[in-house]
């Protein structure tokens, strides 16, 4: 080891500090990152809040996966990575200064991108739930949520020539999905007639793709009432709080496909992560605008915080380091 960095510790729920850990050297085939910046996940909000089966404190700088900045220095059998270079990691560690990455869990990003955040994970996640959603031209497509990535598979959806609906509670969501040229938007009331606005705009007939991402029952049970018969539900919210009930006499009898858009392995991460870098350099995909909020690492249970409570005009917060890009 040499040296020490700076990272956020979340010691029980809901209390994060900031630590002086030990600087890492990065392993054969690693790559230590000085990070510009981290996004905060909505997946990290349970460990945030505290839940039965996790055990505090964290890792220093954990949960922590959506880093990106420039590389500090490389192990050995790395040679094609250069020291300077900006790019995007997944890693576990990232709400800190600097993070470890295995060499195939690094991204390079190309210097049209070096103005903008480019919290590389998630915005893999959105090219690869929309890669699976397999959606075309002319087709009627709904996006049940309308958070971040649902307002970006919205501006995919459209850009492929998809009529789409987005169906949110949040008013302010509805505005920014017109801006990313959905067709409609339904504000969700949770009165038992929210399928039946939404079934509306179709002629009762149904959607032929349906993506839904809020990782909520009452989303997927919406999901599944609006789908058309052989048409695909794309299940992208991650529902991590306990298991889940379905319909599938409704699912049997209208033949759906049902995906489950969910990656788990490294290779598909980083295909992601690489054709988000390419539909953002060719204007298809421009997830910068919904990145509204931003905190220090010693202000971490804020950001939290703004996940939890989505105030008006929030949409996705940033970590970033020293106001760096």
């Amino acid at each position: 080891m040499s040296g020490i960095q700076r990272a956020a510790t979340l010691l029980r729920p809901m209390t994060t500090r900031v630590r002086e850990v030990e600087l890492p050297e990065p392993a054969d085939n690693e790559v230590r990152v000085r990070l510009q910046g981290c996004g905060i996940c909505a997946s990290g909000l349970p460990v945030w809040e505290g839940r039965n089966w996790f055990k505090y404190p964290l890792e220093a700088g954990s949960p922590g996966h959506e880093g990106w900045g420039l590389v500090d220095a490389v192990g050995r059998g790395v040679d094609d990575i250069e020291v300077g270079q900006r790019v995007a990691m997944m890693s576990g560690h990232a709400y800190a200064q600097y993070d470890l990455a295995s060499r195939d869990c690094v991204v390079p990003l190309p210097e049209e991108l070096d103005d903008e955040p480019f919290p590389g994970e998630p915005f893999g996640c959105v090219m690869n739930i929309f890669d699976r959603s397999d959606i075309h031209s002319g087709q009627n497509v709904a996006v049940v949520g309308g958070g971040f990535l649902g307002l970006l598979l919205t501006q995919l959806a459209a850009d492929a020539g998809a009529h789409v609906v987005v169906l949110s509670h949040r008013e302010f969501a509805l505005q920014l999905a017109l801006t990313m040229e959905a067709e409609d938007t339904i504000t969700t009331q949770d009165d038992g007639h929210d399928a039946e606005r939404a079934l509306q705009l179709t002629c009762g007939r149904g959607f032929d793709r349906v993506i839904e991402v809020a990782g909520l029952q009452s989303a997927l049970d919406l999901a599944s009432e609006i789908t058309a018969e052989h048409a695909r539900l794309i299940i992208a919210g991650y529902h991590q709080d306990g298991p889940r009930q379905v319909n599938m006499q409704q699912w049997n009898w209208r033949g759906l496909d049902v995906i489950n858009a969910h990656e788990r392995t490294m290779d598909r991460y980083v295909t992601g992560v690489q054709k988000a870098i390419q539909a953002a350099l060719e204007g298809r995909l421009d997830p910068f605008p919904l990145l509204t909020h931003t905190v220090s690492l010693g202000s971490m249970d804020d950001g939290f915080k703004l996940m939890r409570e989505r105030p008006e005009g929030f949409v996705k917060a940033l970590l970033m380091n020293e106001g760096r890009v």
